[in-house]
């Protein structure tokens, strides 16, 4: 135990310890091997390989752990596989370097570390039967478990030495503090350049003159037709619900509260049929419940005449809306015909009234219904116009058929689309090929509380603009740069001006945002930036360009906390940030030149796009 005490307070220990403890999140590495790349595998980095289902696996992985938080429609497919194959290009590169550079872990210290993992553990212990379990269901040997283990652990132990070395001088840090706690109360007066654009005039030639220097980068994207429907609950017309229908939320709604209605009971439970008709007929000839379910109840609740207190539907799981359908008109007294449940033949009798009933909450009641209702006739829908859409019917056939209007996006754009269905999702139905060549209908598509089919026609190609096809966005170019300097010189004229009073002219509640630091989220990037350019200790006025155009600012004096009210955790944790990132920086150069260095193979084929 010394042993792995010393390995644990190691730097690979500290780095190890919380990242690699559970036994899944070393199964996808793999080995150094020399050769030729093998017809599965996906990256070869000098020995080191990871194939396809290494791949596979991380892209699933990595979309699940999106969808937890996001909209499926906002995951783009392609960027996530993109920053897959780049993460597994990295991981392939650091093997083998740890390789090259004989960075290992022994196995008695693998050893150690498993023994410490709960997940084989049983009753406390490691348990060698567990261990082999795991070994058998992951189809894994103990020597290429181990493999695989020391490969990971290298890796990190060489990502944790170059992260490790990542410098930022305490000076440096505290400078940083000083300049984050700097705050000032800001008045700000925005310009706009449209304001100003009737003031200027683009001539042809400095039309050609952008257009020559610039034609590599206007560039028409790629473009279709985009015809769609759309579709809400509230599309949906849905019949008001019957009594039965109303009734039959009551049960549903207490199980969703947790609340029983004040109703007791009492019960005789049986196993087959014929005896609850039995006990039933004897009932209705006037024998006392109690005294039957005391001599034929099979539930332990019969020795007490059969009581089980109060009703509570979940005790029934999936039988409670059969079994609150026939208590639903039962009085204080009366017993119910057999019910089957799961736990047999249950007959009931209410000893008790309740408190609460299905009419105390009738309007909720109904509401639920309808809410049940609309889901249900919405997600016929859906499959209805998905077998449409399969069978080959067109956007306005089938928008006729579901009396649903038909939408149209003329020259919907690959890039940088700015429509009202710009989700990632939705461009990749648009731009799929097979739609594409077939110009067929998507299968739904899920956006928030809606759900579109898309059906892309009269594709185009990318393509370079001519001169004519370029022009009017170059004058709007040209002209938002015309603009925004005449609103700049406007701004740094009033700036001037209010400079003879001291900015007082300019200090209206309107344009106060108050004390402000650099992390004022209202201000632009440009007003954010000129912030504490001017400290001259009383109110300083300046002018700047922005996106928008240019805005007046004024400064007043400058105050800052000291970095001595700092508490020392917090001047830590800082530092500790900015190294991190100063960390981070340095692995990127690093993996860098590896690329550059590495005898590197991507089968790129082997993903099919």
């Amino acid at each position: 135990m010394d042993k792995l005490r010393d390995f644990l307070q190691s730097w690979p220990g500290r780095i190890t310890l919380g990242l690699i403890m559970v036994p899944m999140a070393f199964l996808g590495v793999q080995g150094i091997g020399g050769g030729s790349m093998s017809g599965n595998d996906l990256i070869k980095a000098g020995d080191s390989t990871i194939d396809l289902s290494v791949y596979q696996s991380e892209l699933n992985r990595y979309r699940t752990q999106l969808l937890r938080n996001n909209d499926a429609s906002l995951i783009n497919e392609g960027a996530m596989a993109d920053e897959v194959l780049e993460s597994l290009i990295n991981r392939a590169l650091l093997q083998n370097q740890a390789h090259v550079l004989g960075m290992t872990v022994s196995d008695d210290e693998i050893t150690r570390l498993i023994a410490q993992d709960e997940a084989f553990h049983q009753n406390g212990e490691f348990s060698n039967e567990v261990f082999a379990s795991f070994l058998q269901h992951n189809n894994l040997t103990k020597d290429e478990l181990f493999a695989r283990f020391r490969t990971e652990l290298s890796v990190r132990q060489l990502t944790a030495s170059i992260l490790g070395t990542a410098i930022y001088p305490a000076a440096q840090v505290s400078r940083l503090l000083d300049l984050q706690l700097e705050a000032r109360e800001v008045w700000v007066h925005r310009l706009k350049w449209q304001d100003y654009a009737g003031a200027v005039s683009v001539s042809q030639a400095e039309i050609d003159e952008y257009y020559n220097a610039n034609k590599d980068a206007l560039i028409r994207p790629q473009t279709v037709d985009l015809a769609y429907i759309e579709l809400t609950p509230l599309d949906v017309k849905v019949e008001a619900p019957t009594e039965d229908e109303i009734n039959a939320q009551f049960s549903r709604y207490l199980q969703k509260n947790g609340l029983s209605d004040g109703r007791e009971l009492a019960q005789i439970l049986v196993a087959d049929v014929d005896k609850a008709n039995e006990v039933k007929a004897k009932l209705d000839n006037g024998e006392s419940f109690e005294a039957l379910a005391k001599q034929y109840s099979e539930d332990p609740s019969g020795a007490e005449g059969g009581n089980i207190g109060k009703y509570n539907p979940s005790v029934f799981g999936n039988d409670a809306g059969v079994v609150n359908a026939e208590l639903a008109n039962l009085k204080a007294g009366e017993v119910s015909q057999p019910v089957k449940t799961s736990f047999g033949y249950q007959i009931f009798k209410v000893t008790k009234a309740g408190d609460l009933s299905a009419s105390d909450v009738r309007d909720e009641l109904i509401q639920s219904a309808i809410d049940e209702k609309r889901q249900a006739a919405y997600n016929d829908l859906i499959a209805k116009i998905n077998t449409m859409a399969v069978d080959g019917m067109g956007i306005a056939d089938i928008a006729a058929e579901v009396n649903l209007p038909a939408k149209s996006i003329k020259s919907y754009q690959k890039e940088n689309n700015i429509t009202e269905l710009s989700q990632p999702a939705v461009v990749a139905a648009a731009f799929d090929d097979f739609a594409i060549q077939d110009q067929s209908v998507s299968p739904n598509i899920i956006l928030g509380d809606k759900t579109v089919w898309v059906q892309p026609t009269n594709y185009q190609e990318a393509k370079s603009l001519t001169l004519a096809e370029a022009t009017e966005e170059i004058k709007a170019r040209i002209t938002k740069q015309k603009a925004t300097k005449l609103a700049l010189q406007t701004a740094t004229q009033i700036a001037d001006d209010a400079k003879v009073n001291g900015g007082q002219s300019l200090m209206t509640p309107n344009a106060n945002f108050g004390i402000t630091t650099r992390q004022n989220p209202q201000l632009s990037s440009q007003e954010r930036s000129s912030l504490f350019l001017h400290k001259s200790g009383v109110n300083d006025i300046w002018a700047v360009e922005t996106d928008a155009g240019a805005s007046v600012i004024v400064g007043g004096p400058v105050s800052e906390q000291a970095t001595a009210q700092i508490s020392p955790v917090e001047r830590a944790q800082a530092a500790m940030m900015i190294r991190d990132n100063i960390g981070q920086d340095q692995l990127s150069d690093y993996l860098q030149y590896l690329k550059d260095t590495t005898e590197l193979t991507v089968n790129r084929d082997a993903l099919g796009r």
